[in-house]
């Protein structure tokens, strides 16, 4: 089985409390001491968000590790073949993606995903998947960019937080650059099973996942069809 859990925005990287996804992603492998790792590289391997992984996963009995790009750089294929879940961190995934590219992590990934780990992540880490994805790695505007291609669609995360996330979707709807999105909310995660959204899983209050497209000039959010909603 093929799964990626893909988290619009919250979690451990802005705090330690509940845990309530990270739990959620924990469980989806069925083991009691799962293996997982964290990529960081969208922000710089940024040290801080680095700790709070290891805060966050230790707590929850997992085997924990990361992965630097940024200092003297593992055996990526051999330690991803050793991971049961895959988790990937917010921040440029522009600048996170080429990196990846240029040391072949994407094509790793690839592999590890079709033999089942489970891949996961917020933000550049939840748009990674898709065929493409809106970002704000540039400073001044937002932009669609190609990602990695594991399941198809178009993913916007942050849609409810940040203010210029909704108006630039209807934007490129209505210039007819997209035909559609999948926009997903913070503390809400969109869990795809073999390739198809099965999930909207919310671990804040009535938090969702929308597909976004347009029809005689109304651009609707409608829930994601034959998606089963999860209220942690």
């Amino acid at each position: 089985m093929k799964q990626i859990i893909a988290i619009g925005g919250g979690g451990f990287g802005r705090e330690i409390k509940e845990l309530k996804i990270e739990k959620y992603i924990v469980e989806q492998s069925n083991k009691k001491n799962p293996s997982v790792c964290f990529v960081p590289t969208a922000t710089g391997d940024d040290s801080k968000y680095i700790e709070n992984f290891y805060k966050a996963f230790d707590s929850l009995g997992c085997k924990t590790s990361h992965i630097d790009f940024f200092k003297r750089t593992i055996n990526l294929e051999n330690h991803i073949k050793e991971q049961d879940i895959i988790f990937v961190g917010g921040g440029n995934t522009k600048s996170m993606l080429a990196v990846w590219r240029d040391w072949e992590l994407d094509k790793i990934l690839y592999k590890a995903y079709k033999k089942g780990t489970i891949m996961s992540g917020v933000s550049a880490g939840a748009i990674c998947w898709f065929e493409k994805g809106i970002t704000d790695s540039w400073k001044d505007n937002q932009a669609i960019i190609p990602c990695l291609g594991f399941v198809q669609g178009i993913c916007c995360p942050h849609y409810d937080e940040e203010p210029e996330r909704i108006p630039f979707v209807n934007k490129i709807l209505n210039d007819e650059l997209i035909s559609e999105c999948i926009a997903i909310e913070g503390f809400c995660a969109l869990h795809l099973v073999n390739g198809v959204p099965k999930y909207s899983v919310s671990f804040a209050n009535k938090k969702n996942c929308f597909l976004v497209n347009k029809n005689d000039s109304i651009i609707s959010n409608n829930q994601i069809e034959n998606t089963e909603t999860i209220q942690l």
